[in-house]
């Protein structure tokens, strides 16, 4: 079964096992409109938790990606090279980055959906 977590930055970490699907919030991609490109670490790559790791541009801004999450990338999502708007049609499913947490205890400091949801709320007004 799969747990979801989020950074006030708007990127999830959905966690299955020890590998965490990392990508960005509902919320995000409605903030960002039409997604028309990202960028991502090969497989392999570090990342750290809090750290950024690439960056998804829209055709009304762009942003840095922050990894939730300590670990190795272990696949890319391939798909968003040639059709970045998959993240617009469902974020949550198209996930960004695959990693392997090298911390798992890092989750800890990360949001639940509830609390991720206040921040949405909050950032609305």
């Amino acid at each position: 079964m799969s747990k979801t977590y989020f950074l006030k930055s708007h990127e999830y970490a959905r966690v299955e096992g020890n590998i965490a699907y990392i990508g960005i919030s509902k919320f995000a991609a409605e903030q960002l409109g039409n997604v028309v490109y990202v960028d991502m670490p090969e497989v392999d790559d570090k990342v750290e938790a809090g750290e950024e790791f690439g960056a998804i541009e829209s055709v009304k801004a762009a942003s840095d990606l922050f990894s939730p999450v300590s670990g190795v990338v272990v696949e890319v999502n391939e798909d968003l090279v040639d059709n970045p708007r998959l993240i617009n049609e469902d974020p949550e499913t198209n996930w960004i980055i695959k990693v392997e947490m090298s911390d798992p205890a890092q989750l800890d400091d990360l949001l639940s959906p509830e609390a991720y949801a206040e921040v949405c709320a909050a950032e609305k007004h």
